[in-house]
């Protein structure tokens, strides 16, 4: 990624995570480098081709945080690893996270996600012809999932009350709890894969995790 074009994005990935995404135009970022919004275009293009942008550099942040040094560990482990990394990204950067899930960036490093896990499925011996559904769901799944998190969209378990006094973080979220609660759900992921790697043909008896 060129130098200019990733300070951009560095400096409107920090806008969003200040101030959120409604607050990212071409002017606010232009003022964070020092820039006109002209003068961004070259760089980024207009408004849309900065939002793939934060795509390609949330992806490249996933990918960085997991690491290219684990194809020798086994698969389930490398499961956990990347579902615990997209969790963690979303932690991270709750204002941009969810254009992981609904916008599709034109970026060669948006693919990253998808062809990780089709390395987890290849190496667990899921069929070829099964590994690209498979690894749709599952991608749904945690990119829905941790959204579900970040944004409120999952359903609340504590007891009312201060969140501070339940130990919870300004989501409202136990974070004992849903890590516990994700782990579990990670481990159902698991037993999905393997049952489509065994002898039934395609996913029929599969469900994914709620």
């Amino acid at each position: 990624m060129d130098d200019k074009r990733r300070l951009i994005l560095d400096q409107a990935l920090a806008l969003v995570d200040e101030r959120g995404l409604a607050a990212m135009s071409m002017r606010a970022v232009a003022e964070r480098v020092g820039l006109t919004s002209m003068a961004l275009y070259p760089y980024v293009g207009g408004k849309d081709s900065l939002l793939d942008g934060l795509v390609d550099l949330l992806h490249l942040e996933l990918g960085t945080s997991v690491g290219d040094d684990l194809a020798e560990i086994d698969w389930r482990k490398r499961l956990r690893a990347l579902g615990r990394a997209v969790r963690s990204l979303a932690r991270a950067h709750p204002g941009a996270f969810p254009l992981l899930l609904n916008r599709a960036a034109a970026g060669s490093s948006s693919y990253w996600l998808t062809a990780a896990l089709r390395g987890i499925l290849h190496d667990a011996g899921v069929s070829d012809r099964e590994v690209p559904r498979l690894a749709r769901m599952i991608c749904a799944f945690l990119l829905g999932y941790t959204t579900g998190e970040i944004t409120g969209g999952l359903p609340a378990g504590a007891p009312p009350g201060p969140a501070e006094d339940r130990g919870e973080d300004e989501r409202g979220l136990d974070p004992a709890a849903t890590e516990a609660e994700f782990d579990a759900d990670l481990e159902d992921l698991a037993a999905l894969v393997e049952q489509a790697a065994g002898p039934h043909d395609g996913l029929s008896r599969c469900e994914i995790p709620r």
